[in-house]
């Protein structure tokens, strides 16, 4: 019978009906168990066994059962399931003490085989081997120790889905409110084609594009100083539902107005004040070429100013990523902006990349929801406005109508609804990972949970 580890038991009978301890009398003993093989064209020659993979010690045959098929009218229950290396089941043996050596976990003075639970941490093993650490305590929408992007993801998705009242409701105000103001302004005041048409007209005079692009700019940046307060606002009660969460408790939308309202000029100074920093980046890079291409030198000009505004937007992103834990810091730490930012510095020390990468997921992830929701709309109220689609897609003045403005305004309330959570909620959970990481605060937030045995630890590192 060949002799195969973990489909034949030791000590069974071989396929001939022989017993282990039967041996040809004209082979000599071998004392080390291996034996001398026969030349295989001798005729009439009993063929040896192959050289045995098992140790020549082995417990008494009646303690093991031959794997062979079980005769007619015999019965034996089938064995219990062997935990395997790793917790996987290991190889099925009749035999009760699993695969290994003499005197298996059932005998006394054995110790455990492969497949046999040892005595060591964690999952059973090959002798006992080391599982892990136990599962960290998870009494909100994370687990308290430091995670992983998966769960960072998780965790503000997981927010949404369990608190769904407070944060969608949040959410719908300030996006309802926000879209409200905005289509107000485009029907009312910004919707005019003539800035457009000079635009796009190769004839206009020097006074007409600068009127034009007065228009445009004056236009773009009222809409973006209103999506930037719904922000702000939607931010501040976003950052105090997450934390909550964190600990395995809900709040109110009252509550969270509550404990948001003190620190909402702050947040605004704050926002305020990091879009200032990057746009005086991008102007100091890109101002020496437009001086130089307006002296005459149109080519070096222009030359200096891509070289320049790629330097000032690499220096700009740098720079963000370094306070972007700056809201959190503000709003849970209750701190001021100049000390909300030095924290985020250094915060993000040492982890800019990891950052930088979680940050992108996340603003990818926001972009193509709000994508899938925002585009059907638009081409909807394309489709029924007056201009139809064709109207959507021309590049020369055509005025919005309302029933444009109001439909594609619905896609953005409801995109707005579900990307406020996500990109609130992993600026939260990623600053709340980076102190578990640098200051121990899962044992406040294990203690704050009222979890037992946290925070009890001498020498726990305050969160500040």
């Amino acid at each position: 019978m060949k002799d195969t580890p973990g489909w034949a038991s030791p000590g069974s009978a071989p396929s001939g009906g022989e017993q282990p301890d039967q041996q040809d009398p004209a082979q000599p003993t071998d004392p080390t168990g291996a034996g001398q093989a026969q030349p295989t064209d001798r005729p009439g020659t009993n063929q040896a066994q192959p050289p045995s993979k098992w140790s020549k010690a082995q417990p008494p045959p009646a303690q093991w059962s031959a794997p062979n098929p079980q005769a007619p009218g015999q019965s034996s229950p089938p064995p219990p399931p062997v935990p395997g290396w790793g917790g996987h089941p290991g190889p099925q043996h009749p035999a009760p003490g699993g695969y290994g050596p003499p005197g298996g976990p059932g005998v006394p003075g054995g110790h455990p085989g492969y497949g046999a639970p040892g005595p060591g941490y964690g999952t059973p093993g090959w002798g006992g081997g080391w599982g892990g650490p136990p599962p960290a305590a998870k009494p909100g929408v994370i687990p308290l120790r430091p995670l992983g992007i998966g769960e960072i993801l998780d965790g503000a998705v997981s927010t949404m889905r369990t608190h769904w009242r407070t944060v969608l409701g949040i959410s719908l105000a300030v996006a309802v409110v926000t879209q409200i103001g905005v289509i107000l302004l485009q029907g009312l005041i910004l919707n005019d084609t003539a800035s457009t048409d000079a635009l796009n007209d190769p004839t206009a005079t020097p006074g007409e594009l600068g009127r034009a692009l007065g228009d445009t700019l004056l236009s773009t940046s009222v809409v973006m100083v209103i999506s930037l307060l719904g922000t702000i606002i939607a931010t501040a009660l976003l950052t105090t539902v997450t934390s909550r969460a964190v600990l395995g408790k809900s709040v109110t939308t009252a509550e969270a107005w509550r404990d948001a309202r003190p620190q909402l000029l702050r947040l605004g100074g704050l926002t305020v004040l990091l879009l200032v920093i990057a746009a005086l980046i991008m102007a100091v890079g890109i101002t020496p070429g437009v001086l130089l291409a307006a002296g005459g030198s149109t080519g070096a000009g222009v030359l200096l100013a891509l070289l320049g505004g790629l330097g000032a937007f690499v220096l700009t992103v740098w720079l963000m990523i370094r306070f972007s834990l700056a809201s959190p810091a503000l709003m849970l730490e209750k701190q001021g902006v100049r000390k909300s930012m030095s924290r985020s510095v250094k915060l993000v020390r040492g982890s800019w990349w990891r950052v930088l990468g979680i940050q992108l997921l996340a603003a990818i992830i926001s972009y193509v929801v709000a994508s899938i929701v925002v585009i059907p709309f638009s081409f909807a109220g394309a489709a029924l406005d007056g201009d139809g689609i064709s109207g959507l897609l021309a590049t020369g003045g055509t005025a919005l109508g309302w029933t444009y403005l109001v439909i594609s305004g619905v896609g953005a309330v409801i995109g707005s609804t579900l990307t406020f959570p996500i990109s609130a909620g992993v600026t939260v959970l990623l600053y709340i990972d980076q102190r578990i990481r640098r200051e121990a605060l899962d044992l406040e937030l294990g203690r704050a949970a009222g979890l037992q045995g946290y925070g009890d630890a001498p020498g726990a590192t305050p969160g500040s």
